[in-house]
Formats: structure tokens, sequence, C-alpha cells
């Protein structure tokens, strides 16, 4: 099954705000429009933490 959401609010590694585009299918992260996967300050993050939560919910 595929979910796609999309966030908006601060992004810490451009350090401004914008929109960020997730897709999961079968549970795992296969489209993000953001470094998340390897970005520094994921933990830190109001978006990372919003992708990571979604994550966890499927």
């Amino acid at each position: 099954m595929e979910a796609e959401r999309f966030f908006t609010g601060y992004c810490r590694q451009t350090d401004g705000p914008r929109t960020v585009m997730a897709v999961a299918e079968n549970g795992t992260l296969s489209e993000v429009d953001c470094l998340y996967e390897h970005c520094p300050y994921a933990a830190d993050c109001p978006i990372g933490k919003d992708i990571t939560d979604f994550l966890e919910q499927l």
C-alpha cells in the first residue's frame, strides 16, 4: 500500500520554511524531496520529526 503526505514547516537544513512530500510503500520510505535520510538535522528538524512520526504510524 502506498501512502503520501505533505509536511509544511521549518526546515533546519535550509534554515527556512518549506513543504516536503514523502511517499511510503509497504511501510518503507520510498520517496522524499528533502535530505531526510541523510540530513544531519533530521532528529532536530520539525519536518524531520513529522516524517519520522508518519513512518511510525504505518
